[in-house]
């Protein structure tokens, strides 16, 4: 077996830092302190469940926005070579949002949940074309190990940078802090400052290849919704790309839950909230290697074989979920989250771009984005409403077997193929 060539080119690198930039917001805000400091200090006095609506409903209405945005926004794109502009007016609508999380004080819970579907959904607008660029910083061969490298550095920075902000919640007084709300606020500024930062490299380094002859913006607009219609008409035509979009659906559905619901599922069953979060800590830093390992098992054994066995791995931390008792097995847990989470995401990103064509990227991977967000409806509300018919938040976790195990028959039927972007066999 020939062994895959090194990093070479500044665009990959610079690509992957991407990750590094933007997962300082799903870890510090997203999944950490957000939720929590919303409840303790923003909304404080208000009924819990009456917070864990308006929490549920801004997530659902940024992926709602993204929904309707993002096959448009991804036609118009691809025609006009506009990946990086779109990705850079996403990632500032985003970073301005989060900045200003500082500048809220206590009681100010309207204002937060609106800051957080602004900066929400800026994240995720940029994500789409941020994926998009994969295919214009290095060549098929090399699409799993890159991929993989994006989410590793992604783990690693956003894990570094929750660390430093766990640090400062824990111990303000040792940076001159009043307290840890303060230390809190601190910490959405910090992330807005880091998402800044290591957005430049890729905005500087990352050219992006123009596929069509150049237009005026109103003709590029025109385009795209053309183009768009076409895709749509034609969608049902891309057998391998349709199926694996149905596969992905439900078993993304399943992992981006896991994310969300990972620390109010634990408060539900009474452990303490800082070791929920140290735990949520542990999850990035095992990420890393783990996320880099299933690169090189993508590469050598196959982008969807590697899916599967993440998959079957989540089975197997959802049935241990439903049954644990011990705050030791949420840390456990954590463990085994980390060795599959970034590997499922960093194949099945790999995997669909040799399934789609380049010319398209941008708006193909609107539609897998689309489908990917769905994952903050689907998910949760499936987790809730069992949980809340049978009375047992255990059986609500429980019920992501469905998605995992649709998924899983899914791409297990995803017939193998020529790619049409690398000419490898699709295994």
């Amino acid at each position: 077996m020939r062994r895959p060539a090194p990093l070479r080119h500044r665009p990959e690198l610079a690509w992957a830092l991407y990750d590094w930039a933007n997962s300082a917001f799903a870890t510090v805000v997203l999944a950490g302190f957000f939720p929590l400091f919303l409840r303790d200090y923003w909304a404080a006095g208000q009924p819990g469940a009456r917070i864990t609506l308006a929490l549920g409903t801004a997530n659902a209405l940024a992926s709602l926005v993204i929904v309707g945005l993002a096959p448009a926004l991804g036609a118009i794109a691809d025609q006009g070579a506009w990946k990086k502009r779109f990705l850079a007016t996403g990632a500032a609508l985003g970073i301005a949002a989060t900045l200003a999380l500082y500048c809220l004080s206590a009681g100010q819970w309207v204002a937060a949940l609106g800051l957080f579907v602004t900066a929400t959904v800026g994240w995720m607008a940029a994500n789409i074309f941020y994926d998009a660029l994969l295919l214009d910083v290095t060549a098929p061969a090399r699409y799993e190990r890159v991929s993989a490298l994006g989410f590793a550095l992604g783990y690693l920075g956003g894990g570094l940078l929750f660390a430093a902000c766990v640090l400062l919640t824990l111990r303000p007084a040792w940076f001159g802090l009043a307290d840890a709300p303060a230390a809190v606020r601190l910490s959405f500024l910090l992330t807005g400052l880091w998402w800044l930062a290591f957005s430049l490299p890729l905005l500087r380094h990352v050219r992006e290849r123009r596929r069509h002859p150049p237009r005026p913006p109103w003709a590029t607009a025109r385009a795209g919704f053309t183009q768009l219609a076409r895709t749509l008409r034609h969608l049902r035509g891309e057998r391998a790309v349709w199926w694996f979009l149905l596969a992905y659906w439900l078993y993304i559905d399943g992992v981006d839950t896991v994310i969300r619901m990972a620390v109010d599922y634990g408060r539900a069953l009474g452990f303490d909230s800082g070791g929920l979060v140290l735990a949520l800590l542990l999850t990035q830093f095992v990420g890393f290697p783990a996320a880099l390992t299933f690169g090189r098992l993508g590469a050598a054994w196959g982008a969807r074989r590697g899916i599967l066995l993440g998959l079957a791995a989540y089975g197997g931390i959802t049935l241990w979920a439903a049954r644990m008792a011990a705050a030791w097995e949420f840390y456990a847990l954590a463990v085994a989250v980390g060795l599959v989470q970034g590997g499922v995401q960093a194949l099945s990103r790999s995997l669909y771009a040799r399934l789609i064509p380049a010319d398209k990227a941008a708006e193909f991977f609107g539609f897998y984005n689309v489908l990917g967000k769905f994952a903050a409806i689907l998910g949760p509300l499936l987790v809730g409403w069992v949980g809340l018919l049978f009375g047992s938040p255990r059986l609500g976790i429980l019920s992501l077997l469905l998605l995992f195990g649709g998924g899983a028959w899914l791409l297990w039927r995803l017939p193998a193929a020529q790619s049409p972007s690398g000419g490898r066999d699709l295994r």
